[in-house]
């Protein structure tokens, strides 16, 4: 069985490679003299700069295509109805508790807080890789087609110059601003994942670029390396994908009211999350604090947070993947819109890993995954989706840390653990409504161990202080012994 195995992939690995190239003949040939410059270029903007890479095409979000169907349509309703019916419960409560309405939004006030400071931090990032690693690349690529006469002492000069860059200046100075300075939750986690993305962009540009000027090195056939434009660097840093190409499928024109559309549901999201934390998960801390960790209480707390868990989860889905890259996308006439993919109907957890963001997906399947296995001549396949797991799991956990101020790798030991096993238990072949309903089940459980670890901690680590704490106390779970921790998420001075 594992020989067939072996043979199978092998074979599969040979039909992609030879679909592929069939592929970029079927182009070149289509690219014939009687064609006109424009759809010529129309064409090549299709095509990767170099070897088999991501080809991009005029494609619509999936969740605009089903919204045209009225029962989609209805399940968009149901979601306004239930924020309308937290909205209405928490004015009840408030009035029957307080004697009058509550508006003041605490718990988004304190999230956001120090937002000028956010600003100014992603400036400076968003300038730093705006720059330096577009000036490297200019002057290692004039370097290389003038000046050097020994181009391995320039590669790596230049590329060391680089990684310190990735390091020290866009990976170091970000976290310490905002553990200095004790950013808020939502804030830090802006300054975080904007930094992680900012980096993911740099290595794309480098990546996809420095093979060109190395193959003209070698033929010299032009006058000069192809160096792309900074207006084109530009504007993949704003582009919604993580993949660097010279140019893009672009729409016609830039429809304002969608772009409204989608801030107003990225607005909406915020407050319909605001109000799951407070309807679903602040009374239950509050009901729980001072409670000694137990299995008992754990078991508790794991069940009750799965509802909530998983509507966050869903509205960060929404936020994110949908309204906030679909409105920037139709900003900039970006018109492949494939940011995920019906990730809701997979089977198998293999198939959920690829389609939930795409985005993200992309990166780590070119410059990961296919780069460990040239790396290895192809070989090591288990090795090369490991060490995705690894990565994809080490970055996620390094938001949350830094986002919540604490160590407590939840979310990496589920990827590690749980992640890797039903990888490999629920994957392609698993077809069936069955594999669906088990695929739901899981996430309604690890969406409700990351809600009731995470928020316990948080509680534990402001109520219950070390004055002196040592390496490892910051190791150790503070909520496996705190026990006078009195609730208060959305009482911060305290």
């Amino acid at each position: 069985m594992r020989q067939l195995d072996g043979q199978v992939n092998d074979f599969m690995d040979s039909l992609i490679e030879e679909s592929a190239s069939l592929e970029s003949a079927h182009v070149a040939a289509v690219l014939s003299p009687s064609m006109s410059d424009k759809e010529k270029s129309k064409l090549r903007h299709l095509q990767p700069p170099h070897g088999q890479g991501k080809v991009f095409v005029s494609r619509r979000s999936l969740l605009d295509d089903l919204f045209e169907v009225n029962h989609f349509r209805t399940i968009y309703h149901m979601f306004i109805a239930l924020l309308i019916i937290f909205i209405l419960s928490t004015f009840v409560v408030d009035f029957i508790d307080e004697g009058r309405l509550v508006l003041d939004f605490d718990l988004l006030v304190f999230a956001f807080g120090q937002f000028p400071l956010v600003v100014c931090t992603w400036m400076c990032m968003f300038l730093s890789v705006l720059l330096i690693p577009y000036t490297l690349f200019h002057l290692w690529s004039h370097t290389l087609s003038v000046s050097c006469s020994h181009p391995k002492v320039c590669n790596l000069l230049f590329g060391s110059a680089f990684v310190i860059y990735l390091t020290l200046g866009l990976g170091f100075l970000p976290p310490y601003v905002a553990v200095t300075n004790s950013l808020p939750p939502a804030s830090c986690f802006i300054v975080i994942m904007e930094q992680v993305r900012l980096m993911m962009k740099a290595y794309s540009f480098v990546r996809e670029n420095v093979p060109r000027v190395l193959a003209w090195s070698k033929d010299k056939t032009s006058s000069g390396p192809v160096v792309p434009q900074v207006s084109q660097y530009l504007y993949f840093l704003f582009a919604p994908t993580l993949i660097y190409r010279d140019n893009y499928p672009r729409n016609p024109v830039i429809r304002w009211g969608y772009v409204a559309t989608n801030l107003l549901q990225v607005l909406g999201c915020l407050f319909y999350a605001y109000y799951v934390f407070v309807r679903l998960c602040i009374p239950q801390f509050h009901s729980i604090s001072g409670q000694l960790f137990d299995l008992k209480a754990m078991v508790l707390c794991v069940f009750n947070s799965m509802l909530p868990g998983l509507l966050i989860s869903l509205l960060g889905f929404f936020i994110l993947l949908h309204c906030w890259l679909n409105a920037f996308a139709e900003m900039l006439r970006f018109a492949d819109r494939m940011f995920y993919k019906d990730w809701w109907n997979s089977t198998s957890f293999a198939n959920y890993y690829r389609t939930w963001n795409v985005v993200v997906h992309d990166w780590l399947y070119y410059y990961v995954y296919r780069d460990f296995l040239w790396m290895t001549g192809k070989r090591f396949k288990p090795g090369a989706m490991l060490f995705v797991f690894t990565v994809s799991a080490v970055v996620h956990e390094y938001i949350l840390a830094v986002g919540f101020g604490f160590f407590y790798p939840v979310l990496f030991c589920l990827f590690m653990t749980f992640g890797m096993m039903f990888n490999f238990i629920l994957h392609d072949r698993r077809k069936g409504p069955i594999w669906n309903i088990i695929m739901w089940a899981s996430l309604f459980l690890g969406q409700g161990v990351l809600i009731c670890l995470y928020s316990q901690e948080w509680y534990a680590q402001r109520y219950c202080p070390l004055k002196e704490p040592t390496f490892l106390d910051l190791l150790k779970p503070r909520s496996w012994s705190c026990q006078t921790f009195d609730g208060g998420l959305m009482e911060p001075t305290h």
